[in-house]
């Protein structure tokens, strides 16, 4: 029987903006995904008729709570089958980082067992199962730079995706999303003005060479509340990445993992650098684009979930029931 090993990749949120809460319990975002080359190993071997899940991560469940294993479970229900299959994840992706590591393991098993099933959904026909996994596992049938509205799930690739290295840093302070959401909550103003997001994507599209500086992250305030000394560190993360040239410098998610963006791989390496002579576990890499994603994972480029923007993504993003993982339903 054949074995399919597949990378999964992590992603970042260049800009994030939390404009309330739904009725669903669910939060109204505009996000902007960028895929990154940090990346776990999944192994998807098959089985006659149990799934099963093998992780190198301590923090990682094995269990049916697994969001890898529950892909798995919910593509198998889909289909009526009855086959299994043995998930072995090796993870290098930080956990709890806000980098979207379970989501994109979970996007991974679901594409990987529709090729060795040979169910011929594709990345479209996926996406109902994604989107009820968690609203972040429909952008990694996707990947590249993309522009997330609603709940974060209704995707639109950008036409002009990110090209440029990125350090990535792990504080090894793991966070609970559910809480930081629960901390921004306290304060949160129902708002329909917010336009950083916008701006980037027009910017960007102009080919502005400033378009990143409007970009912010309106959970890291709530971030840094949540776990002081990862306050105290971050002030040092981000003095390395400016102080190397990042054109960006940011949480990612809920965090904790920070990043930085930068415009070529010298910055990057002496920013990686400077952070592992600080102690810091960092990590340097480079953006891929959708095409590259695609390519990547084996999947044709022209069948990713979504429209191209301009078809009409200029509504306020309250666009009916799409879920983000990691925007969980508040507790």
């Amino acid at each position: 029987m054949k074995t399919l090993r597949l990378r999964s990749f992590a992603k970042v949120n260049l800009g994030l903006e939390v404009l309330g809460t739904r009725a669903d319990g669910y939060h109204e975002l505009r996000t902007i995904f960028q895929t990154i080359s940090l990346h776990d190993d999944v192994e998807l071997r098959p089985h006659r008729d149990t799934i099963e899940v093998r992780c190198d991560h301590p923090g990682v469940p094995n269990d049916a709570t697994n969001l890898a294993h529950r892909a798995a479970q919910a593509l198998r229900r889909y289909a009526r089958l009855t086959n299994g299959v043995t998930i072995t994840i090796t993870k290098r992706i930080p956990v709890a980082g806000g980098l979207g590591g379970g989501s994109s393991n979970a996007a991974v098993v679901l594409m990987g067992l529709d090729r060795l099933w040979r169910l011929g959904l594709g990345p479209t026909g996926l996406h109902a199962l994604a989107r009820r996994l968690g609203a972040d596992v429909p952008y990694f049938l996707m990947g590249g730079t993309a522009l997330g509205l609603g709940r974060g799930d209704e995707l639109y690739p950008l036409l002009r995706q990110v090209q440029a290295s990125i350090v990535v840093v792990d504080p090894g302070r793991p966070l609970s999303t559910a809480a930081v959401f629960k901390r921004l909550d306290r304060g949160l103003t129902p708002r329909e003005n917010a336009n950083t997001i916008f701006r980037f994507v027009s910017n960007q599209l102009e080919g502005r060479e400033d378009a990143f500086s409007c970009l912010s992250n309106d959970l890291e305030p709530a971030a840094l509340e949540e776990d002081p000394r990862l306050a105290v560190v971050a002030r040092d993360i981000r003095g390395i990445l400016n102080r190397e040239g990042a054109i960006l410098a940011s949480l990612s998610g809920s965090g904790a993992a920070f990043f930085g963006v930068f415009p070529d791989t010298v910055g990057a390496e002496r920013a990686r650098s400077a952070l592992l002579s600080g102690g810091f576990h960092a990590f340097r890499g480079r953006t891929l684009s959708l095409d590259r994603y695609r390519r990547t994972l084996g999947q044709p480029v022209t069948a990713a979930v979504g429209r191209r923007l301009g078809t009409n993504p200029g509504r306020s993003g309250h666009h009916g029931d799409h879920g983000r993982q990691g925007h969980s339903r508040r507790r």
